[in-house]
């Protein structure tokens, strides 16, 4: 039976048998049984590259953070989470980077930026927050949702997304207003040119 610990486009945690690209944390969400019992613990919420300098570690370990899984890093953003300075270091300062511009007058310290990330990423009630703005305006790798159904910006199209891939119709991406999942601040650094990386599926004709 496969674990809860697969993330989504809307940021909910959800037991799946398909692999991702990435892997992340947003802290301790399970109990000594493995059970998830929370949906964040901190604001520092990273997507990691699933390998790094060889290291190993037993999933969902009493007491250690929860290890989240992501289709690919349109999604992790999407949800919220960042790259991690260690394992990811250059993608992260690139980030880091196109977060000053957007942010002249803000801290660059990575805590103070986690921290706004968390304020753009869940509202007062502790649910994810949603932005409603106009399709036309959103680069490359933004993600925006139709009822429960998550879909990503790439060129003309709309890819829907699945655990599994970008599979099933694709829609153009036409005019209109829609809502957003993508945190706003991070919207900001794809559109500055930041590359994320997507799962082979969305290029599958």
């Amino acid at each position: 039976m496969p674990r809860q610990n697969r993330v989504t486009p809307f940021g909910d945690i959800i037991a799946t048998e398909s692999r991702g690209l990435l892997f992340g944390n947003r802290g301790v969400l399970h109990d000594d049984e493995g059970r998830l019992v929370r949906a964040w613990q901190v604001c520092r919420w990273i997507a990691c590259l699933l390998e790094f300098k060889s290291r190993r570690r037993p999933l969902m370990r009493p007491g250690r953070f929860t290890e989240l899984f992501f289709l690919d890093e349109a999604t992790a953003l999407a949800a919220g989470h960042r790259p991690c300075a260690e394992c990811r270091r250059a993608d992260f300062l690139r980030f880091r980077e196109a977060w000053m511009g957007l942010h002249p007058d803000g801290s660059h310290r990575v805590d103070d930026i986690d921290r706004v990330m968390q304020a753009e990423r869940i509202d007062t009630r502790g649910s994810k927050r949603l932005y409603q703005v106009r399709l036309e305006d959103l680069p490359d790798g933004a993600m925006v949702a139709h009822g429960d159904q998550a879909w990503l910006v790439l060129g003309e199209e709309l890819l829907p997304w699945s655990p599994s891939g970008y599979g099933g119709e694709r829609k153009a991406r036409g005019r209109g207003t829609v809502m957003l999942l993508t945190p706003p601040s991070i919207v900001g650094i794809l559109r500055s040119g930041y590359e994320p990386l997507i799962h082979p599926t969305a290029r599958d004709r």
